[in-house]
């Protein structure tokens, strides 16, 4: 069975992630209420009692009902601490496996999960298999910057943690392609997260990958350190998953040492009444720019589908912003585009 036309359906991993369906139900909820229920439905999958006891404490019965919120069973949870090879050998009727057994069998446009980062992306790309010149799917989000009218996007954060230089030119070929298509930004400025910006510093693996990118079509400017993160000075920034994913965490922690301080700052009697008037939407300003729960929800790029990983200790905001992201990109077809770019920009690459 498909998904009716014109109708963009989510297939959401209720039991994954650090808290489950006392995120995921909720978040789902939240985000059918904001959109017209004619042309959206979300697709929970997970222990039909769990979910639907928590759907009618969250008011969420009249979605059940009108049938924009269906439950599909799933007797399995993947648990954080499974391993990719358990996962996908041993538990074929977990939450995440059968959410994204949805999205190949065309029931829903994307698979959102909060779950194990390792077991989503081996599921994955078993499942839905990688475009053709990819070896492996890489994660892939839009990061903070300092103008807010300029995007950054940074891959792998996370689901290779030991990538080879050629799959670091794979995951530069990708993000490329998915910025000049989502930013309509021409030859996107690509950049190789390294320590330090000098041509001798590096790994030999940055080393390599960094010939071979200078080699490529590609609009390749050299190294980037981590302080250029959020500057705007390149459109992608390439790295291996374990380095991304600790730049990532690192720059969530900071972000969120920032408001915690801030928000103490304003309770104190430091400041007047018209001084708080002032700094409150400055304040407000900043939140929205630094809270990761507003960024939350990355793309695992090179698979034939969408699939959307969200951060496994969000909250209800974090996760409805990952289903948000998955939603846009159904909506857009984003991935189809650019896998048919991708495509063709490693067709011509093997010829």
């Amino acid at each position: 069975m498909h998904s009716e036309p014109n109708i963009t359906t989510i297939a959401i991993d209720a039991m994954g992630g650090d808290h489950g369906p006392k995120i995921t139900v909720p978040a789902a909820i939240t985000f059918l209420n904001r959109v017209s229920r004619d042309s959206h439905s979300v697709i929970l999958v997970g222990k039909p009692d769990e979910i639907k006891q928590l759907v009618q404490q969250h008011s969420g019965q009249g979605l059940l009902d009108s049938g924009s919120l269906l439950i599909q069973e799933a007797s399995e949870v993947v648990e954080m601490d499974d391993s990719p090879a358990l996962a996908l050998k041993r538990k074929k009727d977990s939450s995440m496996r059968v959410a994204i057994n949805l999205v190949k069998e065309g029931r829903a446009q994307a698979a959102v999960s909060a779950g194990n980062t390792g077991a989503l992306m081996a599921t994955a790309r078993f499942v839905l298999k990688t475009i053709s010149g990819v070896d492996r799917p890489a994660i892939i989000s839009t990061m903070p910057c300092q103008d807010t009218s300029q995007t950054v996007h940074m891959l792998d954060l996370g689901a290779n943690v030991d990538s080879s230089p050629e799959m670091l030119v794979q995951f530069a070929v990708m993000g490329s392609v998915l910025t000049e298509f989502v930013d309509n930004k021409k030859a996107p400025r690509v950049g190789l997260l390294n320590v330090g910006a000098e041509e001798i510093k590096g790994s030999e693996k940055v080393k390599k990958a960094s010939i071979l990118l200078s080699e490529s079509e590609l609009n390749y400017v050299g190294y980037v350190e981590s302080d250029d993160l959020f500057t705007g000075t390149v459109d992608v920034i390439v790295c291996d998953g374990f380095e991304g994913n600790v730049a990532l965490k690192a720059s969530e922690g900071t972000a969120k040492m920032i408001l915690s301080v801030l928000k103490e700052e304003f309770k104190r009697n430091y400041f007047t009444k018209a001084i708080a008037v002032v700094c409150t939407p400055i304040f407000k300003a900043m939140q929205a720019r630094l809270d990761p729960r507003l960024h939350n929800g990355a793309t695992l790029i090179g698979l034939n589908g969408i699939v959307v990983k969200s951060h496994g200790g969000t909250d209800e905001l974090g996760f409805l912003h990952a289903i948000q992201e998955a939603n846009r990109q159904a909506e857009m077809d984003v991935i189809g585009h650019i896998s048919e770019e991708i495509s063709k920009v490693f067709s011509k690459q093997n010829q």
